[in-house]
């Protein structure tokens, strides 16, 4: 079993509905299948099987869609999805020399292998309002070849999302199910779609160090209270003390981003360059329509022994 830890994230769950709450289907077959669950009031969510992507997400009774996918975003299995929610394990980044990820392509496996879908499950809170729980399991088992001979250790995924009537929470479950201690890392790569990227500021990060990847991965600190994007942006901001990130947008708030148990987020958009550069950016001028603020753990490693699980992620809430 594995050992409790202080700091868990709290499910969205309460009494299970009586009512009408959610519908759940799977569209589609083979690589391109995915879940798509719908509230009674509206309000969807549709997950790919490969990678678990979360691909859209649309609130405001299913008018208002909230996060940016490319218009040319692979989503037959072919290789990780631009946009939406990719989950990054076990590395960020390029991975090191001399260490165990050594061996695996750019942000790990996870993102680019065949989640199974473990099952939905609904509820009803004391206000009544509904929402539903969509639970993807990612094993060792089901890792394909190149991937289990570069990262042979025994783990399991448990990838929880969960749609309410203003709010998306993503929750990844980390197990040890090998003999032997392993060291990972975990990201959401989450693309949040916005109007006009000049009248964007992101709020909750002022006093902390930062890591800038666009300046040869020097260390900064954030003295601005707001983070406005004027041009490429990658930075890891490191050891976060609040939890909640805001993205404002016409000094109206459009988005929380909500960490649970997670210290680190990373800020990112592409800009004109970087855009032009990558072949499944689309439309080239998309970058003025998103931003990406991915909570995670990345900096350093997680290290988990044998039989222990770690739990992180977070809560996305629209103003939409």
């Amino acid at each position: 079993m594995g050992v409790e830890r202080a700091n868990r994230p709290s499910a969205l769950s309460a009494p299970t509905a009586t009512g009408p709450s959610a519908t759940v289907d799977i569209v589609g077959s083979g690589p391109s299948s995915k879940v798509v669950a719908t509230l009674a009031s509206g309000e969807s969510v549709e997950v790919l099987l490969y990678g678990a992507t979360v691909t859209s997400w649309k609130s405001n009774g299913g008018k208002t869609e909230n996060l940016w996918l490319s218009e040319k975003a692979a989503l037959d299995g072919s290789k990780a999805v631009r946009g939406g929610i990719p989950v990054v394990f076990p590395v960020f980044g390029p991975p090191p020399k001399d260490h165990t990820t050594s061996s695996l392509p750019q942000h790990g496996f996870a993102r680019s292998s065949r989640w199974e879908f473990l099952g939905k499950s609904a509820s009803e809170d004391a206000l009544g309002s509904n929402s539903v729980k969509l639970d993807f399991g990612l094993y060792t088992s089901g890792l394909s070849e190149d991937a289990r001979k570069a990262w042979p250790l025994d783990f399991g995924l448990q990838y929880s999302v969960t749609l309410a009537k203003d709010s998306l929470q993503t929750v990844v479950s980390v197990r040890n199910e090998g003999g032997q201690s392993f060291e990972f890392q975990f990201l959401l790569h989450t693309y949040l779609k916005v109007k006009d990227i000049s009248k964007v500021s992101i709020k909750g990060l002022m006093g902390v160090e930062y890591v800038d990847k666009v300046l040869n991965a020097s260390t900064h600190n954030q003295s601005d209270m707001d983070l406005k994007i004027t041009g490429e942006v990658d930075r890891v901001y490191k050891g976060i003390p609040q939890d909640t990130t805001t993205v404002v947008e016409d000094e109206k708030p459009r988005f929380d981003v909500v960490r649970d148990n997670l210290q680190d987020t990373v800020v990112w958009n592409p800009w004109t360059e970087k855009a032009a550069a990558m072949g499944d950016f689309a439309p080239k001028e998309g970058f003025k329509q998103m931003v990406c603020v991915e909570v995670g753990t990345v900096n350093g490693w997680q290290k988990l022994e044998k039989g222990e699980v770690f739990e992180g992620g977070q809560t996305i809430k629209s103003f939409l």
